[in-house]
């Protein structure tokens, strides 16, 4: 197992890793998720019987039942008719005008007996009239009615006039279409015979006149309603087959109507659509995108940005297996069974390996997969409810975590995480118009409970499998280390006191001087703890501990006293490794004095010996590797001699620790690390006011 783990460890420092990773992770979840979303599809013909209840797979307009809608409607739609109200005072004028013209002619004498002087008036006649009718709608008088009308006399002429214009004028008055025409010609053929008493071919004369002036007033307007049509047909909405309707029962005959829609819908076996796969592929290729470029892509860029990615992968795919578990098993519940699922696993697990951001991240995501891959056949793309769920548990042990101490104290943390749980399952039952039993409320508030506690539960114990897999040493586990309990901090208490004070002091330096540039302050001050621990193997030859003012050194040679404390960070290191504690602590313990040199058993041993290397009374290294370890190797410098110092103030410390870091740069001790000069600068300015603090001039007391 072991060398399985220092594998793993090894290829994380490959440079392409991360892409490869995310583009493996990217394909499995892809086919995690694609059986979620795969439209179903039948082989099926028509007038069959349906093998099962068919359902429509999702909302899609009905073109052919919405185009007879259409056309049913605008059949329904009545003719636009616009009364012409001049037709009734032009019919009534051309009347007038027949009878005027008839008495003007008869005004002229005709002597008795003369048949050519009548025939010469009756062709008169027919002119005038023919003028007045012309492209008027009345029937073309013949010459026996004609000759009737000259036979009349003027008064019997005024009178036939007046009466007939006046029933014409009233009839027209009125609104008269074409197919109400023959009844309206009948009517006043009756109230012309009721109004006047004449001879019968007089009669018949006046009565025919009066039906060919009878004329439609009420024309129909085809644009406008052409016009209403289209408006009828706008105002129709579109015929839908909605998501989860059911097309056919089982065992019913799969008729026409059916097979079109269900055509329509694409599910049938050679229908299959595409887009729900590209839709899959484009939202996991977002979702690999955001985390690539909030892990990998930042302008900070160090080893520890990729093993954050391939810790939030790890999580995300993990939960995303346990969710198609839950999935399988759901379809033998009536129950919401996704609610049982650990909401706060992966904001948890990230918050506590990576950093806040990256859990918020994390969990937004994991909480859209959720949505996807609890989808019901029959709802939208996302089941809402299970995603809202995840993402406000999610967000719950975020923020709980932000107050614990250790790992101890995360079950406590799920205890929030199931509280805000039940907030939400309670929200869910108020908000659907489902009728729960005690068993379902029992099932349902048992799930809340259930999924916090798992999340913590989980959580413990996948997080020390994550922190050796990856080499990751989290803000929990720091914490712990940190306790005064812990055994090898009561070592260095007990068996060092002077050291202990020592390490608080240069911790206390380093934490704040890391916070300054950005680095991470706990990982320094908890380093700083472990970082003399060697000094515990021979605690009497380091001048903290010494008591009563006797120093073994003074009784040594030079080579005898630099072995030993230069033996003190390998020894430390020693330690540590065989009390198994983090890579990281261990760095410290041997690069915090890097391949510096031993000044003063140097500088003893040249006085006697003029041949003496600089090189024998070196440190062996290495030199600081990271921004915390450069830090801590100045403050332990300037901690010590702070303390040696009689009578520092404010001007004598900023002197002391620029002297001391201009010494390590000549010295080259910041090569192999990447601290800036402006984040030297910063270094030091916070030396100087943490130690301003604890250097501070004090007023004497009366005696």
């Amino acid at each position: 197992m072991n060398s399985i783990l220092l594998k793993m460890k090894e290829w994380s420092n490959y440079k392409h890793l991360p892409l490869v990773i995310i583009f493996i992770t990217a394909i499995i979840m892809f086919f995690l998720l694609i059986g979620n979303v795969k439209e179903n599809t039948y082989d099926i013909k028509e007038f069959q019987l349906s093998p099962e209840t068919i359902r429509a797979v999702k909302t899609i307009e009905d073109t052919v039942k919405t185009e007879e809608e259409r056309d049913r409607v605008a059949a329904e739609i009545q003719p636009y008719y616009q009364f012409q109200e001049e037709t009734a005072d032009n019919q009534a004028a051309i009347i007038s005008s027949i009878f005027d013209s008839v008495i003007e002619i008869k005004k002229e004498v005709i002597p008795e007996g003369e048949v050519e002087n009548r025939t010469s008036q009756l062709e008169k006649l027919k002119k005038e009239i023919d003028k007045i009718v012309d492209n008027a709608s009345m029937v073309q008088l013949n010459d026996e009615a004609l000759t009737t009308l000259l036979g009349q006399s003027p008064a019997v002429l005024e009178k036939s006039s007046e009466t007939i214009s006046t029933l014409v004028k009233d009839m027209l008055d009125q609104p008269v279409r074409l197919e109400n025409v023959s009844d309206k010609k009948k009517e006043i053929e009756d109230q012309v015979r009721v109004s006047l008493k004449y001879s019968n071919n007089y009669m018949n004369v006046l009565s025919s006149m009066a039906r060919s002036s009878i004329v439609e007033t009420e024309i129909e307007n085809e644009e406008q309603t052409e016009i209403r049509i289209e408006q009828a047909k706008a105002s129709v909405e579109p015929i839908r087959i909605l998501q989860g309707q059911i097309l056919v029962q089982k065992g019913e005959i799969i008729d026409r109507e059916v097979y079109r829609q269900i055509k329509l819908l694409g599910m049938l076996t050679n229908k299959s659509s595409y887009k729900p796969i590209i839709g899959v592929a484009l939202f996991v290729i977002l979702t690999m995108w955001v985390l690539y470029v909030q892990t990998v892509n930042r302008k900070e860029k160090t080893k520890e940005n990729s093993k954050s990615l391939l810790v939030v992968l790890f999580s995300l795919l993990i939960s995303i297996l346990m969710m198609k578990v839950l999935q399988f098993v759901a379809y033998n519940f009536d129950v919401v069974i996704a609610f049982i699922f650990p909401t706060a696993i992966v904001s948890m697990l990230v918050y506590l390996l990576v950093n806040e951001r990256m859990a918020f991240i994390s969990t937004i995501i994991i909480a859209a997969y959720a949505g996807f891959i609890f989808q019901e056949g029959y709802t939208n793309v996302f089941q809402m409810e299970v995603s809202l769920y995840i993402l406000f548990g999610g967000i719950a042990g975020i923020f709980a975590l932000q107050r614990m101490s250790n790992n101890s104290q995360i079950l406590r943390s799920s205890l929030i995480v199931a509280s805000v749980n039940l907030i939400f399952i309670l929200f869910y039952l108020l908000m659907t118009k489902t009728t729960y039993g005690i068993g379902d409320l029992l099932f349902y508030f048992g799930a809340a409970i259930l999924s916090g506690i798992l999340s913590g539960a989980l959580t413990i114990g996948i997080l020390p499998f994550f922190e050796s897999l990856f080499g990751i040493l989290s803000t929990m586990k720091l914490i712990e280390l940190s306790n005064p309990n812990h055994p090898l901090l009561k070592k260095i208490l007990t068996e060092t006191p002077g050291t202990y004070h020592h390490s608080v002091m240069v911790a206390n330096l380093a934490d704040a001087a890391c916070e300054a540039i950005g680095a991470n302050g706990l990982l320094a001050r908890v380093s700083c703890y472990y970082h003399d621990i060697g000094k515990t193997k021979r605690p009497g030859f380091f001048i903290e501990n010494q008591i009563n003012g006797y120093n073994p050194h003074d009784n040594l040679p030079p080579e005898a006293s630099r072995d030993i404390i230069i033996a003190h960070a390998i020894d430390g290191a020693n330690i540590l490794r065989k009390h198994k504690m983090p890579k990281e602590i261990i760095d410290v313990a041997e690069q915090h004095h890097g391949t510096s040199l031993l000044k003063f058993f140097y500088y003893k041993a040249k006085e006697q010996n003029d041949k003496v290397s600089e090189e024998d009374f070196r440190y062996s290294g290495p030199k600081p590797q990271t921004k915390e370890n450069a830090i801590i190797s100045v403050a332990d410098s300037v901690e010590a001699a702070v303390r040696s110092m009689k009578e520092p103030n404010s001007d004598k410390i900023q002197a002391l620790i620029q002297s001391i870091v201009k010494d390590k740069l000549q010295d080259g001790q910041f090569d192999e690390c990447d601290l800036s000069l402006r984040e030297i600068k910063k270094m030091e300015e916070s030396f100087c006011t943490t130690l301003n603090g604890i250097f501070h001039s004090r007023i004497e007391y009366p005696k």
